[in-house]
């Protein structure tokens, strides 16, 4: 397949105009604003899909369009799911852009816009691609399938109502997605596993109204205190979840990968430096990347009530309420943790306040087979781009599509990452490194040889 990837270097530069267009299309899923944005990146998709040679259709739905396309007439191979997504985050704060976000520029070895490598640039890597075997070779070894979406960045509200609505047109062997990172620069990484997630808020109110701690302090409960000391609960001071049953379905890291992780370059004190600490923290007899990637968390994201303006306000509160979200590893289900979470909460619950529970969302978490057919195929594809072996990482982050796809269609999907960490993703100057985009793109092009040779 020289001729593909020959095509490809030849229209290095055709390719990053191609994402700039993109690039400058303001796709804020967020806010209604940009509404006839969304529509417009909606039809750049559309377009440029149908211009590889692929059968595209656009997929109204509640919110923002979805894109299907499919090409699927390479004969006794398997086929390809590649998903993306075309909204981007909002902006905000545009003073801390050295450049304009919606305004593409070229420095430094980046391109520097919004959407950059979340997810614009990373998923245009697999449109480039198809691009390129059909214009070179008029087929592609595999069948693809893409579904390209509006609306990640708010949830993806829409989506599962159409992987449901739509299992037999997209059955598939194998999914791929690009919308993680590099381990690091110059080492590439295939993630295999994603944290699950559940999302929940609690609120407890004691008097009717807030009052003169003068004249009531002392004499009826402060949810404010109260709330401390019920999040207070949830960690015991080796850093293990006090919550039964918790840690009831974890699937353990093996031998195996723990010795992967301790032998991927990492340095807990620069790592630390740069976070601005001194000390890591968390579970007792773990190391910091196994328990941000593959343990348990149970975090509070907010905690807040009563008077937070300047100069004291001497009240009892009425309210306080505390965010809270755990991240989840296999097989831990996040219904089931949900309710024992709030349980947990009722049990500890001193008397003299309401108590007030919101469940506002959860995913379960997911893990590949390191040895399948398709993770070997990824990996070589990788190799011949990056030139060196990927490492295999787990994220403790949450993609949701991945979930509904195994549950909904029961496929794995391949993390191919090409960004970086430090790419500014959901931040002002947000970047993607051009070399970085161009290996991607060949490392996809080897993705549909190498499947197809499986």
């Amino acid at each position: 397949m020289q001729d593909v990837i020959d095509y490809l270097d030849q229209n290095r530069d055709a390719a990053l105009d191609q994402l700039k267009e993109l690039l400058r299309i303001p796709t804020v899923s967020a806010d209604s604003a940009f509404a006839a944005d969304m529509l417009k990146g909606a039809a750049f998709v559309h377009n440029a899909l149908h211009d590889a040679g692929l059968s595209v259709e656009t997929i109204e739905t509640p919110g923002h369009p979805i894109i299907y396309a499919e090409w699927l007439q390479a004969e006794n191979a398997p086929t390809v799911l590649i998903y993306g997504h075309y909204d981007v985050q909002p902006p905000d704060p545009l003073d801390l852009w050295t450049t304009p976000a919606f305004e593409p520029d070229v420095r430094d070895g980046c391109i520097w816009a919004r959407g950059a490598t979340d997810d614009k640039g990373q998923c245009w890597t697999h449109v480039l691609s198809v691009a390129s075997w059909l214009k070179v070779r008029g087929s592609l070894p595999v069948n693809v399938k893409f579904v390209i979406e509006g609306e990640e960045e708010v949830g993806s509200e829409n989506l599962d109502v159409f992987l449901e609505q739509n299992k037999e047109k997209l059955a598939c062997e194998v999914a791929v997605v690009s919308d993680s990172s590099q381990y690091a620069p110059g080492i590439p990484a295939i993630t295999y596993g994603l944290r699950g997630i559940l999302a929940c808020e609690v609120t407890l109110t004691g008097p009717n109204r807030d009052l003169h701690s003068g004249s009531f302090g002392g004499a009826v409960i402060n949810p404010v205190n109260a709330l401390c000391r019920l999040m207070g609960k949830l960690h015991d001071d080796q850093g293990r979840i006090q919550v039964p049953g918790f840690y009831d379905s974890v699937i353990e890291l093996t031998d195996e990968e723990r010795a992967q992780f301790a032998a991927l370059p990492f340095d807990e004190s620069e790592w630390l430096a740069d976070l601005g600490t001194d000390a890591p923290w968390g579970e007792a007899g773990f190391s910091s990347n196994e328990r941000r990637w593959a343990r348990p968390t149970c975090d509070i994201n907010g905690i807040f009530g009563g008077y937070s303006g300047e100069g004291p306000k001497t009240i009892v509160p009425s309210k306080a309420t505390a965010k809270i979200t755990c991240r989840l590893v296999p097989d831990q289900d996040p219904h089931q943790l949900t309710e024992a979470l709030k349980q947990f909460l009722i049990d500890n619950l001193q008397p003299g306040l309401k108590f007030e529970f919101t469940s506002q969302h959860g995913a379960p978490a997911s893990v590949a087979d390191l040895n399948s057919p398709y993770m070997t195929a990824a990996k070589t594809a990788i190799e011949k781009s990056f030139g060196t072996v990927p490492v295999m990482v787990r994220e403790g982050g949450s993609i949701p599509v991945v979930g509904s796809f195994k549950v909904i269609l029961g496929v794995d999907t391949l993390l191919l990452g090409w960004g970086q960490n430090s790419d500014n993703l959901h931040s002002p100057d947000e970047h993607f490194k051009i070399e970085d985009f161009h290996r991607g793109t060949a490392a996809s092009a080897y993705l549909w040889q190498e499947l197809a040779n499986d």
